[in-house]
């Protein structure tokens, strides 16, 4: 192949460096940002200089497209002939075709099914990144396969960041053995104008759209050229282009992977008139938009997140990194001069994180699981990771895959699981699409897979409603993918090996049925979920001519997602509790507010709310539930504590849903103590009847366990609620209620914890009651950090060392009383006191209280109860 005279890009000096390095090496990175050419002039050297076919693999379809359409044009061509590309649902390639570039989960799937890429010479790894799962994938399976059955396999990964010591390593790992040198990495430096960097925080109350149209006017003010905006998502390009729809002489339009291929090349063209270009992540580095001399940024990007608590995953908006804003604001500089606006105040700047998070580190495992049981490694052992995917999550994803039939019990994949591999769907899409097929109709189940699998599809909630749309506006992007699924699941084996009953349903975490909660008998009776549903007038009998949209929506979504089944918490609410577990809430004017159960499709939840928010649902029944998900139907008692007493119920749920329940009588005796447990437990020891002394035993307990130690046990709240069998079991065990709680009397209980043979000392360590000088025992007060002694002050006249306790460990806090019981000094150094406090306190004593005798020494006085005018003076 001859090339053609090619821009005038920086990549453009380095081309024979690189194709002699990897012709040399047979791995290169090449380090080059966005717009130096990377994308389209690398692959068109590679096969001028070399034999086979480069296949480049991108993140996107949107830039795969893009891609080959501009080295198409580059050599005079149509895209198909020398340059062609292959992404789901759409492929345009010859038989001349030298060139081929596809999305990486494509590559992935022809990987699987010809490991040694027979006729490929070279392969791409393009924008490596941005670490999205299918490509991190990728290289890990590229990698394997170099190793093993292509060593002659080149590979060049291309990142725009720096930061590609990793990926150098990683390549360079078997280059002709084990533990080699890294992959040698090549630098390729941009052609850059400066860019000046304005902050514009957000004002009260104004949402992110609102924010992004303030700072787009002001740019269309400030600045001459297109204005490229970075938004999360197409909801948000969407409710933004509304708000700028009345810009005079300017045109607005839309950019991101959903949009029909027209529409994206009418972004990626330069217009007529002055743009704003409203994009997604995808203008980062992949694709170059012309004409662009202003960025606004809103500081936002949408991810993979799985939430597995709530059971809740999908596309999570978040703040981007540093490395991201910095990508973004450099597309304001590509061709001349430019000006960015970030939508966030300067000083939260350097909050940002540096680099985005790799997608493998949190985003749900699932359809990589199944990948990898396709590749005979199901944990991913043996094979190069970047990141390697975290065992919890990938654990998750193959209980998940167990359930769905896709692998066996040893975790090896089952033809089901090939099937569903060979859809390209999420393995719960194929699963629905392949059980769908055989109740409704196969066309009529790939029409309602293709809506879930891309709820952009839809400008409602209601599944039904937009299923209904979709038939009769047919849009290109859909109908395509509904043939090529219609195809595929009709040229599938409809036998029992790719087939699964209308049964089953597991939890987010992929484990079967609901689980015991707290209180719950561990027999109860579970329904059989293996068993084939044929009940008369069943759903598995309905006519699969998909004439009821609102039956097939529901269906395929609860063969999908039976965990997301979901029923109203009360009357008139919006808000559903679905059988995992997550209460989700309807958005105003969905169409859906009169159902009693709800089939979820889409669900997510914003960060620090509680409660997700439903996308997409359909209107469901109980029928339908219990005949979708039978796994997850359990029968159980349950006896809890429950508003203050012990409550006792025989509970059919569909996962945490209650279907049905009725009080029981005679509960198991186990489970009403368990109950009683519970109820302590949550409403502390004050259930019990705690008397004076039992209060003041505790009290005494606690002092020794503070002064001594052991063999004297804690008795706080945490210790005696972590040991009630210890010291409450007997009582427990005669408890059936709050009221008979009422009447144990906590002190006798308390009593079993007393250490022996050390509760002999019980009294002489911690006396309840301490005889003084006058012959009054009065109550010590054990209830503060030091023992308090509260008494007379002419009781303890003679008195000048106290005695102590805990075997003279803790001296006593003296509380000394007037006549009357009124405190009058605290002390405890009564030496000190009778030498320094007690002249002024004699003075204010004898003033309010002259009858009684008041010793100018009364160490040298007999101590007395009474007014004791005439007191024995024992100096003498």
């Amino acid at each position: 192949m001859k090339l053609p005279e090619l821009p005038d890009l920086p990549v453009r000096p380095a081309l024979d460096r690189i194709t002699s390095t990897l012709a040399e090496r047979g791995v290169a990175v090449l380090v080059a940002p966005p717009g130096t050419g990377k994308t389209t002039l690398v692959p068109l050297a590679l096969a001028a200089g070399s034999a086979g076919k480069i296949v480049v693999a991108e993140p996107r379809r949107l830039a795969a497209r893009a891609a080959a359409a501009r080295m198409a044009a580059l050599l005079g061509e149509r895209v198909g002939e020398t340059v062609g590309y292959a992404v789901r649902g759409d492929r345009k390639v010859g038989a001349r075709t030298r060139i081929e570039v596809v999305t990486s989960g494509l590559l992935v799937r022809r990987l699987q099914s010809d490991p040694e890429l027979v006729g490929v010479a070279t392969v791409v790894l393009d924008e490596c990144h941005e670490r999205h799962l299918d490509a991190d994938l990728l290289l890990a399976l590229l990698l394997d396969a170099r190793s093993g059955l292509r060593p002659d396999l080149r590979v060049l990964a291309t990142s725009a960041t720096v930061a590609a010591d990793r990926l150098a390593q990683l390549l360079g790992t078997g280059e002709t053995g084990p533990g080699d040198s890294r992959a040698p990495v090549l630098e390729v430096h941009g052609r850059t104008y400066p860019v000046e960097v304005d902050y514009l925080p957000v004002l009260p109350r104004e949402r992110i759209e609102a924010q992004v149209a303030r700072a787009t006017r002001t740019a269309l003010a400030t600045i001459d050229g297109d204005v490229l905006v970075f938004l999360p998502g197409v909801g948000e390009i969407n409710r933004t282009a509304g708000l700028l729809r009345e810009l005079d002489g300017v045109d607005v339009v839309p950019l991101h992977g959903r949009l029909a291929g027209a529409a994206q090349d009418l972004a990626l063209r330069p217009g007529a008139r002055r743009r704003v270009v409203l994009s997604t992540a995808v203008a980062e580095s992949s694709l170059t938009v012309p004409g662009v001399r202003a960025v606004v940024d809103s500081g936002l990007s949408r991810v993979s997140r799985v939430d597995h608590r709530r059971g809740l995953s999908g596309l999570a908006t978040v703040r981007v990194s540093a490395a991201v804003a910095e990508q973004r604001a450099g597309r304001a500089g590509r061709e001349a001069p430019g000006h960015a606006w970030r939508c966030w105040p300067e000083y939260e700047h350097q909050t940002l994180p540096a680099y985005p998070e790799p997608e493998i580190r949190t985003a749900e495992l699932t359809r990589l699981a199944l990948e990898l049981a396709c590749w005979g490694t199901p944990d991913g052992a043996g094979l190069a990771w970047w990141d390697a995917p975290p065992e919890g999550g990938l654990a998750a994803a193959r209980a998940v895959l167990r359930a769905l039939g896709a692998l066996d019990d040893a975790d090896h994949i089952t033809a089901r699981g090939k099937a569903m591999a060979e859809l390209g769907l999420h393995p719960r899409l194929a699963r629905a699409l392949l059980d769908g097929a055989a109740r409704v109709g196969a066309k009529a189940a790939a029409e309602m897979v293709v809506l879930m699998d891309d709820d952009s599809l839809a400008d409602t909630a209601d599944a039904a409603a937009a299923l209904r749309t979709l038939r009769r506006g047919r849009p290109p992007r859909w109908t395509r993918e509904v043939q090529r699924l219609t195809r595929l699941v009709t040229n599938t084996s409809s036998g029992d090996e790719t087939r699964q009953p209308l049964a089953g349903g597991t939890q987010a975490d992929g484990s079967r049925g609901a689980g015991r909660r707290a209180g719950s008998s561990s027999g109860g009776a579970r329904v059989d979920a293996s068993s084939e549903v044929s009940n008369s007038g069943s759903v598995a009998d309905r006519p699969g001519d998909g004439d009821s949209g609102t039956e097939v929506a529901a269906l395929l979504i609860a063969l999908a997602q039976p965990e997301r089944l979901a029923r109203r918490r009360a009357s008139g609410s919006s808000t559903f509790l679905m059988a995992g577990g997550t209460a989700v809430t309807l958005p105003p004017g969905s169409g859906l507010a009169a159902a009693e159960w709800l089939a979820v499709a889409v669900a997510d939840r914003d960060p620090g709310r509680a409660e997700g928010r439903i996308r997409l649902a359909a209107v469901a029944d109980e029928d339908l539930a219990r005949e979708a998900a039978p796994g997850l139907v359990v029968v159980a008692d349950e006896v809890r504590w429950d508003g203050g007493d012990v409550v006792a119920r025989r509970v059919e749920r569909l996962g945490a849903i209650i279907l049905s329940e009725k009080p029981i009588r005679q509960p198991e005796q186990a489970l009403v103590e368990q109950a009683v447990r519970q109820g302590i437990q949550a409403e502390g020891l004050g259930l019990l009847r705690w008397s004076e002394d039992a209060r003041g035993l505790r009290q005494r307990l606690d002092f020794l366990h503070r002064a001594l130690g052991a063999p004297w046990p804690a008795v706080d709240d945490g210790a005696l609620l972590a040991d009630l069998d210890v010291w409450l079991g007997p009582e427990l065990s005669t408890a059936r209620r709050r009221a008979d709680l009422a009447r144990l009397d906590a002190g006798t209980a308390l009593r079993r914890l007393l250490p022996w043979p050390a509760a002999t000392r019980l009294d002489e360590l911690a006396p309840e009651r301490l005889e003084v000088p006058s012959g009054s025992r009065v109550r010590l007060d054990y209830s503060a950090d030091q023992p308090i002694l509260a008494v007379k002050v002419q009781e303890i006249f003679g008195w000048t060392d106290p005695p102590t306790l805990a075997d003279g460990r803790a001296p006593i806090l003296l509380h000394l009383l007037s006549p009357a019981q009124r405190p009058v000094a605290v002390t405890a150094d009564l030496a000190s006191f009778w030498k320094n406090g007690w002249p002024q306190v004699r003075a204010d004593l004898r003033g309010r209280y002259p009858k009684h005798a008041w010793p100018e020494d009364p160490t040298t006085i007999s101590a007395h109860r009474g007014t004791a005018r005439r007191v024995t003076d024992r100096s003498n």
